[in-house]
Formats: structure tokens, C-alpha cells, sequence
């Protein structure tokens, strides 16, 4: 670690959390909408909607299907309009939370699909709404699913972080890039990948408890 003190390590740990944390967040926000849309209007929904479906579908697989390195290039123009630069630990969280939303979207709709019918045609039967049939029981019903989900999708986005270092992104993968790879620091690259696998360790268990403790 010759040349690099701890306290740089420091640095880039919390930068990592802070791109990760936040555009989880986002990620869920905007995601989970569009999860919910996929899963009641598709065929056998509870507001079948076929032409709405299709078409959300179709942007959700082609955003999934584009690697993420590319992302990170095509969205340069709109991740300097928005932070005003495209490197930095700020500037990666636009492409990260853009790259997660379409999976996010998928989760959800996969989460919702764990709901029995039978919840859905109780609520039915009692006079509810659609809307409230959403909010009320589905949603409710599926959040141990979608507290799994989260985990899943931070450490996906984690791993996008990391790629995010190499033109500039910050974090540990920047540490792991910069100082690691390109000047041959097996050292440091042990250490920033060693901290990564903590994390992704951490955040998986931390995440099926929560579950756990959900569906109780």
C-alpha cells in the first residue's frame, strides 16, 4: 500500500456507499412504478392493458440488454446536464440509478406476481378498488419480496459502481483501477476487492433479514 494510506481507502469506501445508497433509492423510486404497471397490465392483470404493457416492456428489455460500460458513454450528455460534469462520485449516480431502473421494474413485477390470486379476488369481492387493491394489498403483501429484491439490486448496482471507476467514477473501483491495476499494486487491488465482497456480503444478509423478519 505503498503510497496510499488508509484514510484514501476511507475515502473511497464512503464514496462507494454514497453512489450505491442513493441510486438504489432513486433506482426504487422510479423503478418500482413501472414494476407495478408490468404487472397489472399484462395478460391476466388486474387492468389488462396489452398496447401499455408491450411497449413498457420493450424500452424495459432493450435498457436491460444495453452492458453497462456503454451506458455509462450514451448518457455522458444527460449526466452533465444534470450535475453539470460526467466524472466524479455525483456525476455516476445519473447512469447508475438509469441502469437500475429497468431492473428494479423487473423485480417488482416479479415480487407482485408472488401475490395469490386469492388475495386479489378477496379484495375484489369486498368492494375494493383497483387502486386500493395495489396499494392496499399487493404492494403490502409482496414486501418481503421487494425488501429481497433491494438486495439483489445492490449489489447489481454495486458492481456497476465498480465499473464506473474505470473512466472516472470514483469509489473503490477507481481506487482498484488507478492505483491497483495500472501501476501494479496487487496489494491495494486485494484490499478494494477484499472490502467489495464485504459489502456484497453484508448487504445480502442484511437484506434476507429484513425479509425474514417481514414475513413474520
Amino acid at each position: 500500500m505503498a503510497g496510499l494510506g488508509w484514510s484514501f481507502i476511507w475515502q473511497g469506501f464512503l464514496q462507494t456507499m454514497e453512489m450505491v445508497i442513493i441510486s438504489t433509492v432513486f433506482a426504487y423510486l422510479a423503478g418500482l412504478p413501472f414494476g407495478v404497471i408490468l404487472s397489472v397490465t399484462k395478460k391476466g392483470g388486474l387492468c389488462e392493458n396489452r398496447i401499455v404493457y408491450n411497449i413498457l416492456a420493450v424500452i424495459v428489455n432493450i435498457s436491460r440488454s444495453i452492458p453497462f460500460l456503454i451506458f455509462l458513454v450514451v448518457l455522458i450528455p444527460l449526466t452533465r446536464l444534470i450535475v453539470g460534469t460526467s466524472i466524479g462520485t455525483e456525476a455516476t449516480i445519473v447512469p447508475l440509478t438509469m441502469g437500475a431502473i429497468p431492473i428494479v421494474a423487473r423485480m417488482v413485477e416479479a415480487s407482485l406476481e408472488e401475490v395469490g390470486h386469492g388475495i386479489v379476488e378477496a379484495a375484489v369481492a369486498m368492494g375494493a378498488s383497483k387502486w386500493q387493491v395495489i396499494t392496499q394489498f399487493i404492494l403490502p403483501e409482496a414486501v418481503p419480496s421487494l425488501i429481497q429484491g433491494s438486495a439483489i439490486n445492490f449489489v447489481t448496482i454495486l458492481g456497476y459502481s465498480a465499473m464506473a471507476g474505470f473512466i472516472g467514477g470514483g469509489g473503490l473501483g477507481a481506487i482498484a483501477y488507478q492505483h491497483g491495476f495500472i501501476r501494479y499494486k496487487t496489494d491495494v487491488l486485494f484490499i478494494t476487492v477484499a472490502i467489495l465482497v464485504v459489502i456484497v456480503w453484508i448487504g445480502q444478509e442484511l437484506g434476507l433479514k429484513i425479509a425474514k423478519k417481514a414475513r413474520h
